[in-house]
């Protein structure tokens, strides 16, 4: 265990992606030891700018992603990736290919990406991402950005992990997609308009200006800041500087308030319950009562027998009839 907080703490890339894929893992026998390396890194972790970034298949989030941690890099920063890919429903496999969509950052020296698979988790993150970003911090990156799969699923859980949440969106969208990203629009402090170069200048202007004018009927996501759309080209770098002096004022209005201290006590409490309900979940599905019922029971709820409640039911009475008998 020393070995890998001695590595994290002096920022070794190698021992960083050793101790993450240790978090990762599901195995409990990693379990207990990759708990006692967070513990021990936590002190010098929580310093970090935290940016959560989602938005439509195709809005451009891996090159808003490239561009920004480029321009970040050579001001100074060290910046992290925390790039989750679509999970596969069938196999659970995972492309992983953000590397070769952020190309330039992928190579600079003060950038450090970690692709990791969804897994079908709800809201695109994985289950393991915040104490990945706590790692990430121990080891000396002072902003973390946390792409999502941005495919109309409950963004709640990135909004429980970062500081200032983005919305990215593409020029022309109609109304078939409003429906989808209206509920993640009533969570973003920032909704980015990529994409505004060439011929498509013009529709990016209209675009920011049709988003100003929804957001200004929709009530802030976060208290004493207004949320406003912003365009940008991560192809040209136009907008990019302006992007991210919205997160800087951002985070100078909001730890000026205290909603910055207020937001951060709330996560640490979110994240509990979520290994709490992680936990519960994993030793239900693998409860040996619940395993061996579990194909008779389907079958009564397949044949008409057994109501989805009334199993429901069945199943709760299972698990805690063999936690009573090994307590």
């Amino acid at each position: 265990m020393a070995d890998y907080v001695n590595g994290v703490l002096s920022g070794d890339r190698m021992i960083l992606s050793r101790a993450i894929t240790l978090v990762e893992s599901n195995s409990p026998a990693h379990f207990e030891t990759a708990s006692r390396v967070v513990k021990e890194i936590l002190r010098r972790a929580g310093a970090s700018t935290r940016v959560g970034i989602t938005g439509v298949p195709g809005a451009g989030k891996s090159t808003f992603i490239d561009a920004l941690g480029c321009y970040l890099c050579e001001r100074g920063h060290k910046i992290a990736v925390l790039a989750v890919d679509p999970s596969s429903s069938v196999t659970k496999g995972s492309i992983l290919g953000d590397k070769t969509r952020m190309e330039n950052l992928s190579r600079h020296k003060n950038a450090f990406i970690r692709p990791s698979p969804s897994s079908g988790t709800l809201g695109g993150v994985t289950r393991k991402s915040r104490e990945t970003m706590l790692l990430c911090e121990a080891a000396g990156y002072d902003v973390i950005l946390v792409e999502t799969v941005g495919v109309g699923q409950s963004e709640t859980t990135v909004r429980s992990m970062v500081d200032i949440f983005m919305l990215m969106v593409i020029t022309g969208a109609g109304d078939e997609l409003q429906g989808i990203k209206k509920g993640v629009m009533e969570l973003a402090d920032a909704v980015i308009v990529n994409k505004a170069d060439g011929g498509n200048i013009m529709k990016a202007a209209a675009t920011k200006t049709e988003y100003d004018r929804i957001l200004h009927y929709l009530r802030p996501a976060t208290e004493g800041w207004e949320t406003k759309a912003y365009a940008c080209s991560a192809l040209t770098g136009d907008g990019i500087a302006d992007a991210w002096a919205v997160v800087e004022r951002f985070i100078e209005n909001v730890k000026a308030s205290g909603v910055f201290a207020e937001r951060r006590r709330k996560q640490e409490l979110s994240w509990v319950y979520a290994m709490v309900e992680d936990y519960l979940k994993q030793k239900f599905y693998k409860d040996e009562r619940v395993v061996n019922e579990r194909p008779l029971m389907e079958d009564r709820i397949l044949s008409g027998d057994l109501s989805a409640t009334e199993a429901a039911l069945e199943f709760i009475k299972l698990f805690e009839s063999g936690l009573m008998i090994k307590c």
